[in-house]
């Protein structure tokens, strides 16, 4: 078994699922060459650790950057906008992000439970906020035969681990 560091914890793969681990890390940086028009230095550290969910989800499951800013009226902070596309039956791993995030929900229907509170259920239309270190424990989608997608809009510290997973 091989093993990656996703943060400071170290997550044992098997062969295949490396495989695709690396599989969308090429993917996710031939998107963030193409979509956005600003440098790779400038927002390497920003979408590096999203670009890490092809091996912690189905490999129907992807999140494209859509774009990351600094924010020149609040130094230090940075807002990075990615779109996440949940197959049929797609999931993310309970997570945590390091800044506050809002989901705005573009297709399908979303199931997200933040921690202590309940699963509810997000249509097309619909958002919700997730605030700084929130236990994310369900980002679901609530259909095993449609896709579903939501763009994410995160504000956070500049260099920041935007999403870290829990055991």
């Amino acid at each position: 078994m091989t093993a990656i560091s996703l943060g400071s914890a170290r997550h044992p793969l098997p062969p295949r699922a490396m495989a695709l681990a690396m599989v969308g890390g090429l993917a996710c940086a031939v998107a963030i060459g193409k979509a956005l028009p600003v440098t790779m230095d400038s927002i390497s550290g920003a979408l590096g650790p999203l670009c890490a969910t092809a091996a912690e989800s189905s490999p129907l499951d992807k999140v494209e950057p859509i774009g990351s800013y600094a924010l020149p009226n609040v130094p230090g902070k940075r807002v990075t906008i990615v779109r996440v596309f949940y197959g049929p039956g797609g999931f993310s791993r309970p997570h945590r992000h390091a800044g506050s995030v809002t989901a705005y929900i573009t297709k399908g229907e979303i199931r997200s439970q933040l921690g202590g509170g309940p699963v509810e259920t997000f249509g097309v239309g619909q958002s919700f906020f997730e605030p700084p270190g929130a236990t994310h424990l369900v980002s679901a989608n609530a259909s095993a035969t449609e896709p579903a997608e939501l763009i994410a809009v995160f504000v956070a510290d500049e260099g920041a681990q935007l999403t870290t997973y829990l055991d």
